[in-house]
């Protein structure tokens, strides 16, 4: 069976894919542009606000996504929502099948993606109950993650210099203002791979880095999100201070989660004041990094490439008439 929407809502309408998989532009799903993608974090696995939601199952050439993608209308805009960690949190940051995650809401048409994230704050100016909006990635995976749709008969390199849409961080900067949050403008998040907290020495040595959050999923969502041509950003919960503070507690899954009940909250509000402040005309979002990535000829790509990439390669292959 050919990879796309295979099932959905009583009242959705059907899905039709075309060459490569790429969902047909007169497919109902689309008619209504989808304003903002929401990737929710730990502790955020709803969307309240939410209404007259459909919801997608998309199968995909990587598997299946952490959950159903849950489109609804927010403030008159269609928002798509997804709990990353899947229903019940049963994905640990390594298991995320992140691939599968872009593919799908890549083939729903979906060009903005905010994800939510709890993090542990690596300077003492970011407390517990801040939020970030970093500028910057420190990738300190064990690389156990897929982390590129290319292979298999294509190569790309997608630049990574600055790893998140700025347009964006300033949209979500100026929401987080207007619902009264306390934010805080760039910094670098350090992405390592979990499930275990890192040590006091790691927490030390990446605070000489001047590094300023410390989580475990924004890779390798920024990198996928890049080779999709779709706009990214990270809305970080401060939970803890990691394990370098002198006088608060290190940080455990327990206090993680308590704080989060109060950011989670802060977080819905931010995405609503965001939906505010996008474009009206569905204007913006994406960006054309494949044009500068691909090295491999067109006519060379496999056509079991195409089809495997058909919604991340949909407008470079259209561009070339291909």
């Amino acid at each position: 069976m050919r990879p796309g929407l295979q099932r959905s809502a009583e009242r959705n309408p059907r899905s039709r894919y075309t060459g490569y998989g790429i969902p047909d532009t007169g497919c109902d799903v689309l008619e209504r542009q989808i304003a903002l993608a929401v990737l929710g974090g730990s502790g955020f696995y709803e969307m309240p606000g939410l209404v007259d939601v459909e919801t997608h199952e998309v199968d995909t050439p990587f598997g299946a996504p952490s959950d159903a993608i849950r489109v609804g209308t927010l403030e008159g805009r269609r928002v798509a929502f997804l709990a990353r960690h899947g229903p019940g949190h049963k994905y640990l940051p390594t298991e995320l099948p992140q691939r599968a995650n872009f593919w799908a809401l890549k083939s729903l048409g979906v060009r903005r993606v905010l994800g939510v994230s709890a993090v542990g704050s690596l300077r003492a100016d970011y407390s517990p109950g801040h939020l970030a909006v970093p500028d910057q990635l420190i990738d300190r995976t064990r690389h156990h993650r897929p982390e590129t749709y290319f292979g298999d008969g294509i190569v790309g390199h997608v630049g990574m210099a600055d790893p998140f849409s700025d347009d964006l961080r300033q949209i979500v900067l100026k929401a987080g203002n207007r619902a009264g949050a306390t934010m805080h403008d760039g910094g670098s998040y350090i992405v390592i791979e979990g499930p275990a907290f890192g040590t006091r020495a790691e927490s030390e040595l990446y605070r000489a880095w001047g590094a300023s959050v410390v989580g475990m999923t924004a890779l390798p969502e920024a990198k996928l999100a890049r080779e999709a041509e779709m706009s990214y950003a990270v809305l970080t919960a401060v939970t803890d201070y990691d394990a370098w503070h002198d006088t608060e507690a290190d940080v455990d899954a327990s206090t993680v989660f308590q704080v989060l009940a109060q950011n989670v909250e802060r977080s819905r509000q931010i995405i609503t004041e965001v939906v505010k402040e996008l474009p009206e005309d569905g204007s913006g979002g994406g960006n054309a990094a494949l044009d500068t990535a691909i090295v491999t000829p067109p006519d060379a790509i496999p056509p079991a490439a195409r089809e495997r990439l058909g919604p991340i390669l949909g407008r470079w292959l259209r561009e070339r008439n291909l």
